[in-house]
């Protein structure tokens, strides 16, 4: 498994033109570069020409580079949001009357993103539970020109077999988008299992920190060009900062997402064996209906940072426990350095139906859990006092 914080073809001070061969990449903050014509204009590693830093930055290629290493892909590209990356792959992969298949437990805006897109170019959407059986099924017979899927679910951590739906869409002639923000290419590289294109949020574990937006997509062969002139023409490339801070903070990567798993992996076990606690969602827990498939798709015995529960109190036990939480703190995202939780039937979940809710598992008194760099003993101690404050 490549490793970026072992990998120095990676992170050496392999830079481009840089004359002083820095140990960190330089940011370059010009907009414009000298160019008269695309015969004397200076070109990336890729061979695109650098002269307006709406259509490339020099800052962008470290990044660029290090995550399209990690994900096995020709290239990869940065943008300003998760949802910039997102927006340019289906732009890249959709056609007049394209039918698309995705899962009724998908971020929010991502669902809205296809519908509305499809109601522009005339197509269909079909939304199924998030399971391998269900996917594989709706797949066969070659229905859809794209599926667009998660590889573990927001907020109830279902996993999906990337192995077989891979061959399956394949099969089936269908191109897969794969969101691989929650499981980050530490433990699936969905390009290698049948994948057209792969997108992250680097706003969350890649970049790690909270204090940066943005998006990466990753592909191989046409797809590069696509997503780039797609990216060109939307003006949704990263800025040089923000990509040099992704790119700084993706040199932690590994020891960042280690040490979450692991305290996710405390945290739920301590949640599991708590009388007030009804359920707890976590693919890493042995008696979890996702342990099986998550082990045998993982790269590394990890399963993410992110966990939900339920309380047996309800949704009033739910928001008495958030507000007395004291080293958790309540907002969104995910990923970063601080442990996060939010109240998914509230938030990133609303969209759902009710009824859609209730079948996929979100109840109103579902907790989702983003475990951050805090120490083990203080995180679970802050839940135990935060749950002995509720009746």
């Amino acid at each position: 498994m490549l490793d970026l914080h072992e990998d120095t073809e990676i992170l050496g001070s392999q830079y481009g033109n840089d004359p002083y061969r820095s140990v960190v990449p330089p940011i370059y903050l010009s907009v414009a570069y000298d160019y008269i014509t695309d015969d004397n204009a200076v070109r990336d590693d890729k061979g695109r020409v650098v002269r307006y830093s709406r259509e490339t930055n020099p800052s962008l290629r470290p990044l660029e580079k290090a995550v399209a290493a990690l994900e096995g892909a020709d290239d990869a590209l940065a943008f300003s949001s998760g949802m910039g990356a997102i927006a340019a792959s289906l732009l890249a992969l959709l056609k007049r009357g394209a039918r698309i298949l995705t899962l009724k437990e998908m971020y929010g805006v991502t669902i809205q993103l296809l519908q509305d897109l499809l109601n522009l170019v005339g197509g269909s959407l079909v939304k199924v539970y998030p399971s391998t059986e269900e996917v594989i099924n709706e797949l066969a017979g070659g229905k859809y020109d794209v599926a667009v899927l998660e590889v573990m679910t927001n907020p109830t951590l279902k996993v999906i077999d990337l192995r077989e739906i891979g061959r399956a869409a394949k099969e089936a002639g269908t191109k897969l988008i794969v969101d691989n923000t929650f499981t980050t290419p530490l433990l699936v590289r969905p390009l290698r299992l049948g994948a057209s294109v792969v997108v992250h949020s680097s706003t969350k574990y890649l970049a790690g920190h909270n204090d940066v937006v943005g998006g990466i997509a990753a592909a191989g062969g046409p797809e590069v060009k696509d997503l780039y002139e797609w990216r060109r023409k939307l003006g949704t490339v990263q800025p040089p900062f923000e990509a040099y801070l992704t790119y700084r903070g993706l040199k932690t990567l590994s020891l960042r997402f280690e040490r979450q798993s692991r305290t996710a992996m405390a945290l739920a076990e301590f949640l599991h064996d708590c009388s007030k606690v009804a359920a707890v969602y976590y693919p890493g827990l042995p008696d979890s209906p996702y342990h099986g498939v998550a082990s045998g798709l993982f790269e590394r015995p990890l399963y993410g940072g992110v966990l939900s529960f339920t309380l047996r109190g309800g949704p009033e036990a739910a928001l008495r426990l958030v507000k007395a939480l004291r080293v958790a703190r309540v907002a969104p995202s995910l990923g970063g350095t601080e442990t996060l939780v939010t109240l998914p039937a509230f938030t990133a979940s609303s969209h759902i139906s009710p009824e859609e809710r209730r079948a996929l598992g979100i109840e109103e008194s579902l907790i989702r859990v983003s475990v951050g760099l805090e120490d083990e003993g203080d995180l679970v101690e802050d839940f135990g006092k935060a749950l002995g404050a509720i009746s």
